[in-house]
């Protein structure tokens, strides 16, 4: 794709592929740029994917060779559909890898998966958690190297569909769209990581209002906690057994938990004290 005199390029390093978005106006770059900062970098090998931003009076264009063009009327549909049509790409290209509906953060190098259907919290949780001392992986999708059974960094901005409670403001450099909120990256309140970490704990999170106040994380069965992220997946059929049998690997092999929740902060307390929870057993064992 001719990248042109007047486009600017953004090259990303996302899951071992290059992907390159050419854009025809600085808006779009850099509104990219503040969404996808963090897997900037400069790469000479040829890209696995290209992208042209087009801008006109009526949004934007989105086109991908061999796929119909994606018209955006604004910058938060911009943000989606380049989004979705990335992680689909991402999929296809990295089947070797387990994509979960989850976010994914590290404390002390073990990754938690926040994992639920869009609306029940992980983004507004995972927003809480990095000011309780974790780290950034990723938002919303969740990449498991089932080889190791780590969690892959995927750092693009966090989005969130409403303001969270006033004990977790938001930074002033957040973009704003007609539907959602996005934290970029270089605002995080909190280290981003840019590799992988092991995955310690899946935390199947319900966000419950006007419930009570205490939140707690309630151990499940590792068969409840198969079906659960086997529900989640996003490509199980790129894997044996329709998926099914990398969702037990990863349930057996972490700590699986059910935590309701109406109070931010408690949920953020009662996963941290889960975590250090686990760090203090393994170390324990290892020094038994």
């Amino acid at each position: 794709m001719n990248s042109g005199p007047s486009l600017r390029v953004l090259t990303l390093r996302v899951l071992d592929q290059v992907v390159r978005i050419f854009c025809a106006n600085a808006r779009a770059f850099d509104l990219l740029r503040q969404n996808y900062g963090a897997l900037e970098g400069a790469e000479r090998r040829a890209a696995d994917l290209h992208y042209r931003i087009g801008a006109g009076a009526g949004g934007y264009s989105i086109l991908r060779a061999g796929a119909a063009p994606l018209g955006a009327a604004d910058d938060g549909e911009l943000i989606f559909l380049l989004e979705k049509d990335l992680t689909l790409e991402l999929q296809r290209r990295r089947r070797d890898l387990y994509f979960i509906h989850a976010a994914a953060l590290a404390l002390d190098g073990r990754a938690a998966l926040l994992v639920a259907p869009s609306g029940c919290g992980k983004s507004t949780t995972a927003w809480g958690l990095l000011h309780h001392g974790f780290e950034y992986l990723s938002d919303e999708l969740a990449p498991v190297d089932l080889g190791t059974l780590t969690a892959l960094a995927y750092p693009h901005a966090l989005c969130l569909k409403a303001e969270p409670p006033a004990r977790y403001p938001l930074p002033r450099a957040i973009l704003h769209s007609a539907r959602t909120l996005h934290v970029p990256p270089g605002a995080l309140p909190a280290r981003i990581l840019s590799g992988a970490a092991p995955v310690a704990a899946l935390f199947f999170i319900e966000y419950r209002p006007g419930g009570p106040r205490a939140a707690s994380a309630e151990t499940i069965s590792k068969s409840e906690a198969t079906a659960r992220l086997f529900a989640q997946a996003l490509n199980p059929l790129a894997h044996t057994e329709d998926g099914l049998r990398a969702a037990a690997a990863i349930a057996c092999h972490a700590a699986c938990y059910r935590l309701r929740f109406s109070d931010l902060g408690s949920c953020c307390a009662a996963i941290r004290d889960e975590m250090l929870g686990l760090a203090a057993r393994e170390s324990a064992l290892a020094a038994s």
